[in-house]
């Protein structure tokens, strides 16, 4: 009787139905799953909570949508279709982000066909190796520091072709104008460096050398900011 009560409308006699134990304990496995997978994120991770909720929820959204095609080849067609429509984020995650994503997936791929031990084991295993990576701090630039990105103001009526170029040549290097912008209703120009400085120690002595070139005006430093972070 209980079968019936969730059995689909245009099943027939040769559908084959999951049984509403089997359905609890697969979802119940993905939840844990998914919950293995948000506090393995968070470890050493800068995160928000709406995308912890979602990581571990991911899991078992993915478990049931794979026991309801349940061998139906044109519905998984039309699910895997969808899932490569869906954007995950208002913004292009990072690499790390969009890596443990497709984890969670994974995880609800495998748990949704049935294999709760695998789904387990390969939670297990690349939670692990993912702490074991973040714990090292494994593929971290050990130069990072050195690495700066330069905003320099000058006034519209200094020529900043190669302006600038003996003191970057002393301080850093290597170097390369990335950007080139008009601010203050065209009046100043804001340039934009990528450099990699010889020394952590020398970054005030080029900021004093450029204030004296630029006419005082505004000078910027921080850390560079690339896309390495992203896929």
């Amino acid at each position: 009787m209980l079968d019936n009560l969730f059995r689909g409308l245009f099943d027939t006699d040769m559908t084959s139905v999951i049984s509403v134990p089997d359905f609890l304990l697969c979802l119940g496995c993905s939840l844990l799953i998914g919950l293995l997978f948000a506090v393995m994120y968070m470890y050493r991770t800068r995160y928000t909570k709406s995308f912890v909720v979602t990581l571990a929820l991911l899991p078992a959204v993915v478990c049931v949508v794979i026991m309801m095609v349940n061998g139906n080849v044109g519905t998984g067609v039309a699910v895997a279709g969808a899932f490569s429509l869906v954007r995950f984020r208002s913004v292009p995650g990072t690499a790390k982000e969009i890596g443990i994503l497709f984890l969670a997936m994974g995880a609800g791929l495998i748990a949704g066909m049935g294999y709760l031990g695998y789904a387990f084991l390969f939670a297990v295993i690349l939670s692990a190796a993912n702490m074991l990576y973040n714990h090292f701090d494994f593929g971290s630039r050990k130069k990072a520091s050195l690495y700066k990105t330069l905003h320099i103001t000058i006034p519209e009526d200094l020529d900043y072709t190669g302006v600038f170029e003996e003191l970057l040549k002393e301080y850093a290097s290597s170097w390369e104008l990335v950007q080139v912008k008009t601010t203050n209703m065209g009046s100043l120009f804001r340039l934009t460096y990528n450099l990699t400085l010889r020394s952590a120690g020398c970054e005030k002595e080029l900021i004093d050398k450029l204030r004296c070139r630029n006419g005082n005006l505004e000078i910027t430093v921080s850390r560079q900011e690339t896309n390495v972070y992203e896929l």
